[in-house]
């Protein structure tokens, strides 16, 4: 049975799994961490804010868990503007011990761009049409129930780029409209992106990967950015390039 979108209140904590509240306790220790902030600072004010909203799915191999991601992310998408303008969804999948220790950050990387592919073959509404197809031109962001979405994976194999690790296989999806209310006013943004790069550079023991950059310049993928490798190296080709071309004939 699909469970709901979480919050942080106490009534909804106390009808978690116990993997379920170890996951959610790990992610506040690192919202909440004052000494090490974690980088994105807009994650963090959604988080004091209670405007994040929390999913928990099985082991991510598994076609249940990928069923219940299509639910939890249908359901997130029709109510994500009543949580406010900080908000995401966070999908923590139950990650076995196998899987930690088999898997290396190439293969969840494998497995994130199935999961997307996968989401892509359940989506009911058509591709919005401003956003092209072509996940090489700097405008193409995911959609999924008609919004556009940026998506960030974290997973338990990272260990330079400490900003992608997480003891759990792990998502986190922010409707673009959530970073356009972000970026609107420019003096602000502008000096806030300068902060999250300095908190990156402190954060992770590597440097800041090169394909971390700014939706809609000429020289920006935003598939490049979803997934981060623990060095500088990333795919030529978007694994989504194939499933979209389909789409179009």
């Amino acid at each position: 049975m699909i469970k709901g979108l979480y919050d942080h209140s106490a009534f909804q904590r106390n009808q978690l799994l116990q993997w379920e509240k170890t996951a959610l306790e790990k992610f506040e220790a690192r919202m909440k961490d004052k000494k090490r902030p974690f980088p994105c600072i807009p994650a963090t004010v959604g988080f004091n804010t209670n405007q994040l909203r929390y999913g928990f799915v099985g082991d991510p191999r598994t076609s249940s868990a990928m069923h219940d991601v299509v639910l939890l992310l249908r359901d997130y998408t029709k109510t994500a503007k009543e949580y406010g303008d900080f908000t995401s969804l966070i999908i923590f999948y139950e990650t076995p011990q196998d899987l930690k220790k088999t898997h290396t950050v190439e293969m969840f990387e494998q497995l994130f761009w199935q999961q997307l592919r996968r989401l892509c073959e359940h989506d009911e509404m058509e591709w919005p049409n401003h956003i092209p197809f072509d996940p090489h031109n700097p405008i193409w962001e995911f959609c999924y129930n008609g919004e556009p979405l940026f998506m960030y994976c974290a997973t338990p194999s990272h260990q330079n780029r400490k900003s992608r690790y997480f003891d759990y296989f792990m998502l986190a999806i922010t409707p673009r409209w959530v970073l356009q209310e972000f970026l609107k006013h420019e003096t602000l943004a502008k000096r806030i992106k300068e902060q999250i790069r300095k908190r990156l550079e402190n954060y992770d023991s590597i440097m800041i990967h090169p394909d971390l950059n700014s939706y809609g310049n000429p020289d920006n993928y935003e598939w490049r950015q979803y997934f981060l490798r623990d060095d500088e190296t990333s795919l030529s080709q978007c694994p989504f390039h194939q499933i979209l071309n389909k789409n179009v004939e």
